[in-house]
């Protein structure tokens, strides 16, 4: 391992100071809905060390910017920085650039903070030595719309995979969510790769890692996280995510979860379905030979399993009404489908500019 990289080992990172200061970075475009509430719970938060705020703003076309400028007007440790590109790994960079203190936390317009999470995130950092720490993500909604997404998000039949969307116990994890810093990571590995639109977080915690650096799980630092809010949102905003995966299995391979398969391969079973239906339907098979009828439906088997499985989990969902039960049955298809069709154009063409229009 390098010499100039081991400083992000757990035995190589500076020990941190009694009450650190800390530097929230965020890129914003177009969160008046959320903006202030957002830099509400940065302001609470029940901390005594220093802090500023850092926000990137993009050319929103809505009172985002406005309602920013007359916080910060308020409050000089709001401080932005133009984003005019309005892609989150350069605001997150041009962020960077403008903080100053050591420790640098990552926040979200959807997200909330529990007041004590940057304590929680301080203390994490000291006790575990770990360059990066993240917490768990509390998906919560408004509407019944919102509230069946946030409840998809929040099931193992809906994203499952990372601790942070399910939930686990503390312990070393392959990213994190949102995410606390060491200063030291942008200072040796340099800044979240502009080139990755989506998914730039997951990269950098790969460097981190290859680097010997821990990243580390914390289920008592809770971020509340608000969904987007449609329909036609939600399908923007997981084909993009799906394309931005496939991106990165083609640049980094095997350092991906096999997990990431599952959706492209649903969507490709439900499409040999529909063929094996169509064909059905308009007489096509009558002339196969009858072995070859019978091994060609099969293929309606795993998805006939799937929507049962979909049918299932809606209809089991508890503490929620007939309306939230039906929007979490379409919804989480929607995630699958849209996320796994994603994949697969990435796979073939690569992310190119691909951006998430659902902002």
């Amino acid at each position: 391992m390098s010499k100039i990289l081991e400083i992000l080992t757990p035995e190589g990172l500076p020990p941190l100071v009694e009450r650190p200061g800390v530097s929230f970075i965020m890129p914003v475009l177009n969160e008046a809905e959320h903006i202030a509430k957002a830099i509400t719970t940065i302001l609470a938060q029940d901390y005594e060390g220093d802090k500023e705020i850092v926000l990137a703003l993009g050319p929103s076309t809505d009172d985002t910017n406005r309602i920013i400028a007359d916080m910060a007007a308020k409050d000089p440790r709001i401080q932005t920085v133009d984003n005019p590109q309005a892609a989150t790994p350069i605001g997150l960079n041009l962020a960077i650039a403008a903080t100053h203190h050591p420790v640098i936390i990552r926040v979200d317009a959807h997200s909330g903070l529990r007041t004590d999470y940057t304590e929680q995130a301080i203390d994490t950092l000291r006790l575990t030595k770990a360059a990066n720490c993240g917490g768990l993500m509390l998906a919560r909604g408004r509407t019944s719309f919102q509230k069946a997404v946030a409840r998809a998000y929040m099931s193992p039949v809906g994203l499952g995979g990372p601790a942070y969307h399910s939930g686990d116990e503390a312990g070393e994890a392959e990213s994190a969510y949102l995410g606390v810093y060491r200063r030291e990571v942008f200072a040796h590995l340099g800044g979240f790769d502009e080139g990755i639109k989506r998914g730039q977080d997951w990269e950098l915690n790969l460097r981190i890692r290859t680097a010997g650096g821990r990243i580390w799980f914390n289920p008592d630092m809770e971020v509340t996280y608000w969904p987007r809010d449609s329909w036609s949102k939600i399908g923007q905003q997981f084909w993009a995510t799906g394309i931005w995966r496939a991106e990165l299995i083609r640049r980094y391979g095997s350092a991906n979860s096999l997990r990431y398969f599952a959706p492209p391969v649903l969507v490709l079973g439900m499409g040999a379905s529909v063929i094996e239906a169509l064909l059905q339907l308009t007489g096509r098979t009558k002339t196969w030979p009858k072995f070859l009828r019978r091994f060609t439906s099969l293929v309606h088997v795993p998805s006939l399993g799937y929507v049962s499985a979909i049918l299932a989990t809606a209809s089991a969902a508890k503490d929620c009404g007939r309306r939230e039960r039906a929007w979490f049955g379409l919804i989480l298809p929607t995630m699958h489908l849209c996320w796994g069709a994603g994949f697969l154009r990435g796979l073939i063409t690569g992310a190119g500019s691909t951006k998430d229009g659902s902002r």
